[in-house]
């Protein structure tokens, strides 16, 4: 259980959340720049608010 309390030190903890932070921060920028086809699919989207039904 000394693990545990290893994440409970916050000299320990906001380094950790910072990395988890930056790694999920690329994997956005990887599946939306990754692809062209989804890229250029997700760029459609922003032209959504002013198309009328």
């Amino acid at each position: 259980m000394e693990w545990l309390m290893w994440f409970t030190r916050f000299e320990n903890s906001k380094p950790l959340a910072l990395l988890i932070f930056f790694f999920a921060f690329c994997a956005i920028l990887f599946y939306v720049y990754g692809s062209r086809k989804r890229g250029e699919r997700l760029e459609s989207y922003k032209h959504m608010p002013f198309q009328d039904d």
